[in-house]
C-alpha cells in the first residue's frame, strides 16, 4: 500500500508539472503568433540546453540531500580552458609549449584515467598490488596525456579532444568538492560555496590579465584556429549528410539544435542510472536517510563523491557547448547559472531535503523555465519584471510540489471552518 501511495503521489506531481507546461504552451500560442513557429521552438530548445545539462547534475546532487553552488563557476573555468586549448596555436598563449590551460587539464586526465584503470583491474589485482594500481596508472596516464597535449600545443586542440578533456576538468573540481564533503563533517553549502569562489579566481588566473575574454574563431590553411567541426556543436540546425554526397544534397533536421541532442543524451543517461542501476537506488537512499543507508551497507561516501563528480563533468560539457554557441571563453560565463539550475530542479518537484524527485520532473522544469523566458521576451517584457515573475513562479512551484505546505493550509482551513 505504501509503495502504491508513493507512486500515486509521484504521478500526481508529474501530472501537475505537465499540466503547468501545457498551460504555459497554450498561453504562449495565444499571446504571440510566432511562438508556435519551428524556428522559435528550436531557439527555446537551444537556449535551455546549457541550463538543462547543469540541472541534470544538480538533480543528482540534490537527491543525495546536497547542493552544488559551484557549477556556474566551474563552467566559467571550463569555458576559459576550452577556448585556450582550441586557440593555443593561434597565439592565445604566448609562453610557448604548455600554457596554463594545459596544466589545468593534465592532472584531470591523469586522475580520471587512473580511476578508470583501477576500476577495470580491481577484479584481477589483489593484495598490496591493488594499492599500487592507482599511483602507477596516474603516472602512466599523465605521461600519455602530456605526450598527446604536446602534439596539439602548437596547432591547437581538436573538437574531440576538448569534448573529452574539458568535462574532465569540471569533473576534477566536482570530485574535489565531493571528497571534502564525504570525508569531513562540513555542509555541502559551505564546501561548494568555497569551491565557487575558488573556481572563479582560478578561471581569472588561467585566463590572464584579470580574466580577459578569449575569442574563438575558425582557422584555415594559412591561419591556426579552432577546427570547423567545433562550430557545429553550437549549430541551431542539425545537418545530416555532406555536400559531396547524395548528389550534393544536405538534409537538415530543423527542429533539433545540436546542443539539444547533448541535453537529451544527458537526460537519458541520468534516467537510466536512477531507474535501472543499483547506484540510482543508493542515491535515493542516501538522500532519504543517510544513517539508515549506511547501516544497510550503502557506500554513502562513494555515492556523494560520484554525485558531485557528475555535476562537475556536466558543467564541463555545458562549457564546451557555451564556447561553441558564443565563440568565446569567459571567466564569468556561468555567473548565476547555479541558481537557474536549482530553480529548474525545484520547479521539477525534486525535494531540497533529498530522497525525492525525478530527472523527468527536472526536464519539465527546465522547459517551463525556458518557455516562460521565451514568452516574456516575445512580449518585450523588461528584464526586471522577468526576474520578478521567475521568482514568483519558483515559489508557487515549490508550494504546489510540497504536500506538507498544502496539508498545513488544508488543516488550518478546516480548523477555521469548524470553530
Amino acid at each position: 500500500m505504501a509503495g502504491g501511495a508513493a507512486r500515486f503521489r509521484g504521478a500526481a506531481r508529474h501530472g501537475t508539472l505537465f499540466a503547468g507546461l501545457a498551460a504555459l504552451f497554450v498561453a504562449g500560442a495565444v499571446l504571440h503568433p510566432q511562438f508556435l513557429t519551428i524556428a522559435n521552438q528550436r531557439d527555446v530548445l537551444g537556449q535551455v540546453s546549457i541550463n538543462g545539462i547543469l540541472a541534470v547534475g544538480m538533480t543528482i546532487v540534490i537527491l543525495t540531500a546536497g547542493i552544488d553552488l559551484s557549477v556556474g563557476s566551474v563552467m566559467s573555468l571550463c569555458t576559459v580552458v576550452c577556448a585556450m586549448l582550441l586557440m593555443h596555436g593561434a597565439g592565445a598563449e604566448s609562453s610557448g609549449g604548455f600554457g596554463r590551460a594545459h596544466w589545468i587539464a593534465l592532472p584531470a586526465i591523469g586522475l580520471f584515467g587512473a580511476l578508470v584503470v583501477r576500476a577495470a583491474t580491481r577484479r584481477w589485482v589483489h593484495g598490496r598490488a591493488r594499492k599500487l594500481v592507482g599511483p602507477v596508472a596516474f603516472v602512466a596516464v599523465l605521461a600519455g596525456g602530456a605526450l598527446l597535449m604536446s602534439r596539439s600545443a602548437q596547432a591547437g586542440a581538436g573538437t574531440s579532444f576538448v569534448l573529452l578533456v574539458v568535462p574532465l576538468v569540471g569533473g576534477m573540481m566536482g570530485l574535489l568538492s565531493g571528497v571534502i564533503i564525504a570525508g569531513t563533517s562540513l555542509q555541502p553549502f559551505i564546501v561548494t560555496l568555497a569551491m565557487m569562489v575558488s573556481a572563479v579566481g582560478l578561471a581569472k588566473f588561467v585566463a590572464g590579465h584579470g580574466g580577459q575574454i578569449h575569442a574563438i574563431y575558425a582557422g584555415d590553411a594559412e591561419h591556426a584556429g579552432a577546427p570547423a567541426s567545433f562550430e557545429r556543436l553550437g549549430a541551431t540546425v542539425l545537418t545530416v549528410g555532406h555536400e559531396a554526397l547524395r548528389g550534393g544534397r544536405v538534409r537538415e533536421l530543423k527542429l533539433i539544435p545540436v546542443p539539444g541532442l547533448f541535453l537529451l543524451g544527458a537526460w537519458l543517461w541520468a534516467a537510466f542510472v536512477l531507474k535501472k542501476l543499483p547506484l540510482g537506488r543508493y542515491i535515493y537512499a542516501v538522500g532519504g536517510n543517510e544513517e539508515a543507508a549506511r547501516l544497510a551497507g550503502v557506500p554513502v561516501e562513494r555515492v556523494k563523491v560520484f554525485a558531485y563528480a557528475v555535476s562537475g563533468l556536466l558543467a564541463g560539457l555545458a562549457a564546451v557547448l557555451y564556447c561553441a554557441q558564443y565563440t568565446q571563453g569567459k571567466a564569468d560565463a556561468g555567473q548565476g547559472k547555479e541558481l537557474d539550475a536549482i530553480a529548474a530542479v525545484v520547479i521539477g518537484g525534486t525535494s531540497l531535503m533529498g530522497g525525492r524527485g525525478s530527472i523527468l520532473g527536472t526536464l519539465v522544469g527546465v522547459m517551463i523555465f525556458g518557455y516562460l523566458t521565451n514568452i516574456l521576451q516575445l512580449k518585450a517584457v523588461s528584464s526586471e519584471i522577468q526576474d520578478i515573475l521567475k521568482g514568483v513562479i519558483i515559489v508557487a512551484a515549490a508550494i504546489a510540489q510540497s504536500g506538507d505546505v498544502l496539508g498545513a493550509l488544508r488543516s488550518r482551513w478546516v480548523r477555521r471552518r469548524t470553530t
